[in-house]
């Protein structure tokens, strides 16, 4: 059975909104973040957690994909409760928020779980996540505790 691997690519806040909800309850390892400051591209490899895959029926097994979040056109990078030679603690992905600064840049902000945060400055909206290999089985669904 061929795979087909999801890819999306963001240029508008709607867009971000987007590929925040394909992200939600990713995990990522700090060690997999890398900020190619030459390049001035934002990479992060996470393990999604297939949501849309879930939706599709009550008996669809719960399933994670390798996918590559990019950012291009990055000005500065900066963080939060993130230590990137951590190999051990996950991230939990939690959303995505993004700002239009006064000079027409853009201040996006990955969102984690235990207050941790990327900053990431970029001179406009360009960010695409792709899907690497194929979807492994997940034995438990993400659950969230609501006030």
């Amino acid at each position: 059975m061929k795979v087909k691997n999801l890819k999306l690519l963001a240029t508008s806040d709607e867009d971000l909104k987007v590929i925040s909800a394909h992200l939600q309850d990713a995990i990522v390892l700090p060690n997999e973040i890398a900020n190619l400051k030459k390049n001035r591209i934002f990479l992060i490899q996470l393990n999604r957690f297939m949501w849309e895959d879930v939706e599709k029926g009550v008996f669809r097994k719960n399933k994670r994909t390798r996918t590559i979040l990019k950012f291009d056109n990055v000005v500065s990078v900066s963080s939060k409760n993130v230590n990137t030679l951590n190999k051990k603690n996950f991230l939990d992905f939690l959303t995505i928020e993004s700002k239009l600064l006064p000079d027409k840049s853009y201040e996006i902000k990955l969102i984690f779980s235990g207050n941790a945060i990327i900053k990431i400055n970029t001179e406009v909206i360009d960010v695409t996540i792709d899907d690497q290999g194929s979807p492994w089985e997940s034995k438990t669904t993400p659950k969230h505790n609501f006030l």
